[in-house]
């Protein structure tokens, strides 16, 4: 299992993992990204498929075979995946914290 480095993840990698909590094919993909972010984050399929192969590579998502097309890949968040999402989140309510208590709001 891979470790996360403690370095902050990007925002679309963080929606990618969100959004495979439950598995999802590249285009399903996109459109919950798009969806999540009220429609100002959009994915090129390069940018996805780079990002889906680099999350593979460090065994923070794995692949399974869509029931309904075996010819169709979806992927899925790991364990590790869900521990990287985990720290990125306390990352940013500590980023929000700060914040508001030196800002305010």
């Amino acid at each position: 299992m891979a470790s996360h480095d403690g370095a902050a993840l990007t925002e679309a990698v963080y929606y990618i993992l969100l959004s495979l909590l439950s598995p999802l094919h590249g285009y399903g993909i996109m459109q919950k990204v798009e969806s999540m972010s009220g429609g100002r984050l959009r994915l090129a399929a390069g940018t996805l498929y780079g990002a889906l192969s680099t999350l593979l590579e460090k065994g923070w998502i794995q692949t399974v075979t869509a029931e309904r097309d075996s010819r169709k890949k979806e992927y899925l968040i790991t364990d590790a995946g869900r521990a990287v999402l985990r720290e990125e989140m306390r990352r940013l309510e500590e980023l929000l914290y700060n914040g508001r208590n030196l800002l305010g709001g």
